[in-house]
Order: C-alpha cells, then structure tokens, then sequence
C-alpha cells in the first residue's frame, strides 16, 4: 500500500511528511524478519530458515533487534495512517455550468452554499478546463493527463469497435486511491436522490464518461455509506447541473417547476442580462433564466450534501473540491476556447487549506487530480501533468492550454494558450464556420432560434460576425481580462504582432512537448461515427441527421478544408 501519512499541528500545517517509499520498505523489511523470527529451526529447513542459528551472538543480537525496530515503525507508522488521519476526499463534479455562481460575482441569483464552501477554503478565479466538452474534459480530469496526449481528445469516443487504451503506466485516478486503501465511489452524495436532486426508488452510480477502456472495479460503489469503519473514501458526486435545462420548452418547464418547489419563485427572464453576443430575444432570455435556475438548484445539492458530511461527523476530515467539467452549453460556450466554454469554479476546503482566501493564478482542471494524490499522501506519478497547486513549492503556472476537437460528427480541432493577460487561439480548419453542423446543438431551442434569426437576417451585426461567418480566423488574439466574452480579435493588430508570435510559439511548443495526437484520420472517423449511429434510436430525427452531418465532415476532409 503506498501511503504518504501527514501529521498535522493544531491549525492544519503539515509537520511531518513519511513517504510511501520509506513505508513499503519498512514493511518489506519488518515482515522478512517476522518470517525468519516466527520459523522453529530444522535441519530440513531452506537455508534461509536457518541463517540465525549460524550468526555469531552479537550479530543474532543485533539482527533480533533490528527486526524490533522495524515492528515498532510498523505498526507505529500502521496506527497513525489507520486511524482517520487520511482525509476523505470529495469531488463536486457539475455539469454544463460556468463560474455564475453569486461568489464569482453573479448578482441575479444567490448560491449560499457554494458560497460558504468558498468561503471556509479557497477559491480560485482563474480555473480553466483543458477541453470544453464533457467526455474529453472528463478523461483528462480522472487522469490528471491533457486529453490530447492520451489519446482521449474526441467527445465520446472508444465506445464501440473502436476502442481506445490509455498509454503505458498511465492509470485512473481512483485505481490509485483504491490500491492505497480508499473506499472509491460515485453516485449523488444523497441517498434517495439522483444526479438532478430528484428522488429515487434505486441509488446508481454516476457519470463517468470517459473515452478509454477502464474497469468498472474502480469504483466499489455509489456512495461512501459502505465502507469498513475507519476507512477513507474518495467520493464523486456527479450533478446534472446546466443539463437539467435541457433542449427547449419541455425542460424548461420541469425545471421551472422544480425551482418554484424549492425556492418559491424563478427566475425572471426579463431581468437577465445577455452577453453582447447573443440577441436581446425571449427564447434567449428564458433559456438563460432557466440556466440560472439550475445554478440554484446545483447549488441546494451542494448545500445537502455538505450538511450530510457535517451530521455524520466526516466534515472537518475531508477534503472538497467543488469545480464543473466546463463551461455553459450555448453557441459560444461548451465545445469552445473562450470563457464562456473553458473558464470554471474552482474550490477548494478542507484540513490544510486556507479559509477565505482568493487566488487569482491560472490553473488547469487537471491539477484536481494532483492535489487530491497529495491529499491522500501518494506521490504524484511521473507521467501525471496536472499540478499540486498547494505544494510548499509550486510555482504558479504563467500559462494554461485547451484544445478542442471533434464534438460527435463536428470535426474540429482549435488549440489555445492563455497568460495572466492574453487568450491566443489557434484554428486549424479555419475554412470552416463557427457553428457548424451538430445534431446535439442544432436540437437545442436555442441554436434553432439563432438560425432562424440568421435566415430572417434579423442577428445584429455582433452576433452574425461571431456566429455565423461562412470562415474563421486562422488565429484569434484577445486581451481577455479586459473583453470579458472575447469579441475584440486582436490577431491583426500590429502592437500585437510581438504578444501573438510568442503566444503561437509557445502553443508550437506545448504542442510537441505534450505530444499532441491531433485529428483524426478519415478511417478512424468513419468508425466512431458507425459506433455511434449504431447507438442512436432507429426512426428519430437524431438518426437521420446525425449520418447526413457526418457525411458533409467526410467531404471537408476529403476537400482538406
């Protein structure tokens, strides 16, 4: 078992750190001369049975006293680690949400539960996803690896015929925790409820969705309950979050309901303020209330299950980390680089970690999986790229990469680097339109909507130029703290020229170093979308587009646009 125990002062500092390393040796050591020890001499025995009865007194007297020794760091070493000195460790993983919480500065809507979450740890301001969709974000996030080079960088992807294994040592994350003695699960963090906070007769497992082969036994159940007394656990829980809203009228609906069940009012469409990109439309508007809605919502689910870790006594013991796998899902926002897609809340309570504090360095959703194998006393894996942003000596990152790439039939692929000052994008198939076609967001009431304004020529002049140009810029420059939703590219500005050489440079960089694995071949594209269609329901409209998108991608492909 490796385990890295920390013992603690009063206020949480770390005073003394026993490696996993050192463990596993006095284990190996203590147990040797246990066997020797505990072995009645035979002139049959094997010779290594018999080695003491030939030492001289002195030496069978120190050798005697050395197997002491390493019983008493044994199981020394064995109390502390097993008696609840381990923290628990529980992620918050969101769905479809951006950082539009009241602690991140959203005014429409209070969220007091992610609010005193931040408030008793630390939030962090500039936390960006390293793919701003769900299956790649989340391959990355249960790896600590960059999506891109495990291979794992295609949305839903490895389902089918076509399967995909993660390179060589390179493992999950609760597989690591679970051999080191935690009790992994995933599920609601609420018994009786499910991922929407709705009841339910059956408590399952939670999402996962990732895009390699991985055994199921990672996971030993859906929630902390089952563990041996004593044990630590690693617990998911997976909330449906900006999902709840769902395609249109019909969900909106549901989540009205819901809202007004447990809040006594919604919210109210007339007061949401769009970003400058979108209409000023009521399909728009009501579409984002309704998002907001299902901000509270995720919220209350926060709010129950850290008053469930309070009850059981568990608290002040585990670690949180509340964060969402990527941005909001609109025509700007999930599936691409800017903000609205990449940019995420980040936070984190727990022992050892300040309350109240703020910290405004960039930090990937990678480094959740370092700092949760810190956590856990386990030493981080050489090929894991995520960070331990709490180390004693991290040294802040000065830059923060993303990639986007094929989103179902939507082949894509767009890279993007991002320092404390600058957001530098880089399209590879610029001949290619913003929106193009995708059966999962044309379906939403609010893509619908935009192309019907679109075809009316009713958009203003923002939004046809952002969404709606038959191409896009080979590269895209914005100075990000100052244009908040990116509509300024600053590519062709001459004062730029210096930012926006250095800014490619590194991404070339970054790129190599990482080994990015790129688009995918025609061969391999045709055979994630027979995967897929081959799980889309015969006779719905999904099944007839989906096929008649793919084809148009195949043709690009074959044009090398």
């Amino acid at each position: 078992m490796k385990i890295r125990t920390i013992l603690r002062f009063h206020n949480g500092e770390r005073l003394a750190m026993i490696t996993a390393k050192w463990w596993e040796r006095i284990h190996r050591w203590a147990t040797r001369w246990l066997v020797l020890l505990s072995t009645p001499f035979s002139p049959t025995s094997d010779p290594p049975m018999n080695f003491l009865s030939d030492l001289h007194p002195k030496s069978k007297f120190q050798a005697i006293m050395r197997w002491l020794f390493s019983c008493f760091l044994l199981f020394g070493f064995a109390a502390v680690t097993h008696g609840g000195e381990r923290p628990n460790i529980l992620w918050f993983v969101v769905d479809d949400m951006s950082a539009d919480f009241s602690c991140y500065g959203e005014t429409l809507i209070e969220t007091p539960h992610v609010d005193r979450l931040a408030g008793g740890g630390t939030k962090f301001t500039r936390a960006f996803v390293t793919a701003p969709v769900c299956s790649s974000s989340r391959s990355a996030m249960i790896t600590g690896c960059y999506q891109t080079t495990i291979g794992a960088h295609h949305h839903r992807s490895g389902r089918g015929k076509h399967r995909i294994q993660l390179p060589e040592g390179v493992e999950p994350l609760p597989a690591l925790l679970q051999r080191a003695g935690y009790y992994t699960c995933i599920g609601s963090g609420i018994p009786g409820l499910d991922h929407r906070g709705l009841a339910s007769k059956v408590d399952r497992k939670g999402k996962t969705d990732y895009n390699f082969d991985w055994d199921a036994a990672i996971y030993d159940s859906h929630d902390w309950a089952g563990r041996a007394e004593g044990q630590p656990f690693f617990m998911q829980v997976q909330l449906h979050g900006g999902k709840l809203r769902g395609q249109g009228e019909a969900s909106y609906t549901v989540i009205e309901r819901q809202a007004r069940e447990r809040f006594g009012e919604i919210v109210d469409p007339d007061k949401v303020a769009l970003p400058p990109h979108y209409p000023d439309d009521a399909v728009m508007r009501r579409d984002w209330a309704t998002y907001l809605d299902s901000v509270r919502l995720t919220d209350w689910h926060v709010g129950e299950v850290m008053a469930r870790l309070e009850k059981d006594g568990l608290l002040e013991n585990t670690l949180v980390i509340f964060m969402t796998d990527h941005g909001i899902s609109h025509a700007r926002g999930k599936q691409f680089l800017y903000d609205e897609g990449a940019h995420i809340p980040f936070v984190v309570r727990g022992p050892g970690i300040a309350a109240g504090k703020v910290r405004e360095d960039l930090i990937e959703h990678i480094d959740m999986a370092a700092i949760t194998l810190t956590a856990a006393g386990l030493e981080l894996p050489e090929w894991m790229q995520g960070r331990d942003v709490f180390a004693e000596d991290y040294a802040p990152r000065e830059t923060a990469f993303a990639a986007r790439d094929r989103c179902g039939e939507a082949a894509d692929r767009i890279r993007s680097v991002r320092t404390a000052t600058h957001l530098y994008l880089r399209n590879f198939h610029p001949e290619r339109p913003h929106l193009m076609p995708n059966e999962y967001k044309d379906s939403k009431a609010i893509i619908r909507r935009l192309r019907e304004l679109h075809a009316a020529g009713a958009l203003p002049e923002l939004s046809e130029r952002l969404l709606f140009s038959p191409v896009r810029p080979a590269e895209e420059l914005y100075a990000w703290t100052e244009d908040r939703w990116q509509t300024v590219n600053l590519a062709g500005d001459p004062t730029q020229a210096e930012i926006l050489t250095k800014l490619s440079a590194t991404l070339d960089r970054w790129m190599k170093e990482t080994q990015d694995a790129g688009d995918e071949s025609l061969t391999v594209y045709n055979l994630e979308m027979a995967d897929e269609l081959a799980v889309i329901k015969a006779g719905t409209a999904r099944h007839e587009t989906f096929p008649k998108n793919a084809e148009i991608y195949r043709q690009w492909m074959r044009e090398g646009k």
